[in-house]
């Protein structure tokens, strides 16, 4: 965060409990400068930002002051709230259409307020993805012994891509390679290593197959904002578009290049969509896994002896 917006959030942060009042005067860029041993540049970049957010004005032979508009304190949204505007926002416009000022707009309040309940856009996202995930957790953990570890995966897979499927920002929000530390998205992956445990696997294994599974999903559900966008664009669906595409299909086909996809495209069941990719995938992908679990803690039926 840059020094004038740090600034300009303290003083906001003042603004809001009510110190100074609407209509009275706010610090000075030489005050500003003095408290906070800034230059002249840097504090009148805060005197600017804290006026665009609506929270101060200039009134002539006074000087700066309080905007009479400006929220006093516990009259602003609280963050759950934030949060689950901004997923609204994102469940309609992919993660690209939120931004801050967006969000703000939303809630009818000045920008700068959006970061008294979270640090930056990260934090945002970081929150947003846990309540997704706090809202679709994974069944009693004692169905693991129940059900079988391969059903219990599955049942857990196929829950993933539903939030997917309802909020297609939220595969690009995750990330396998910096994880963000999100206690309800955790504890699916604690689920995963609880249904293989006892199969002699260890802890180790447990985790890697457990994020090996979750990618799978997360890495198919990350085509779903793209699909989504280009039939907001194209104002086709993907059949649609597949169907207004046949012409070039033909034509391809017909130079003979392709003997084995053209087979598949003529035949009778040549249905394809990304329910199928995933299903398929993640069958075989299990199927590996399997062959992973120990003969003594497995009696082939995917159940715990």
């Amino acid at each position: 965060m840059s020094v004038y917006r740090r600034i300009a959030d303290e003083i906001a942060a003042r603004i809001a409990a009510g110190e100074p009042a609407p209509g009275e005067r706010i610090m000075s860029t030489r005050q500003i400068m003095a408290e906070y041993g800034v230059a002249m540049a840097t504090a009148t970049k805060v005197i600017t930002l804290l006026r665009e957010e609506g929270l101060v004005r200039t009134r002539p032979g006074v000087g700066t002051v309080v905007a009479v508009g400006a929220r006093p304190a516990g009259t602003g949204p609280d963050r759950d709230l934030v949060v689950r505007t901004a997923i609204t926002i994102a469940d309609s416009e992919g993660l690209a259409g939120l931004s801050m000022r967006r969000l703000a707009g939303e809630l009818g309040i000045p920008t700068m307020s959006v970061y008294r309940h979270v640090a930056d856009k990260e934090e945002l996202v970081l929150l947003m993805m846990d309540k997704v995930m706090a809202a679709n957790p994974p069944p009693p953990l004692m169905s693991a012994e129940r059900d079988g570890w391969r059903a219990c995966v599955e049942a857990l897979a196929r829950l993933q891509w539903s939030m997917y499927r309802r909020h297609t920002w939220l595969a690009m929000a995750v990330s396998f390679t910096r994880p963000l530390l999100a206690p309800n998205a955790m504890a699916h992956t604690e689920w995963t290593m609880r249904a293989l445990d006892g199969f002699g696997l260890d802890p180790r294994i447990q985790f890697r197959a457990a994020v090996t599974v979750a990618n799978y999903v997360r890495g198919t559900a990350v085509n779903l904002e793209e699909e989504a966008q280009a039939e907001q664009e194209t104002g086709m669906t993907d059949l649609e578009w597949l169907d207004s595409q046949q012409q070039r299909f033909t034509e391809v086909l017909a130079t003979g290049k392709l003997p084995l996809m053209a087979r598949f495209i003529t035949g009778e069941d040549h249905d394809f969509d990304l329910d199928t990719l995933l299903e398929y995938g993640l069958q075989r992908l299990l199927d590996g896994l399997e062959t992973q679990l120990t003969p003594p803690a497995f009696d082939g039926t995917g159940r715990k002896p």
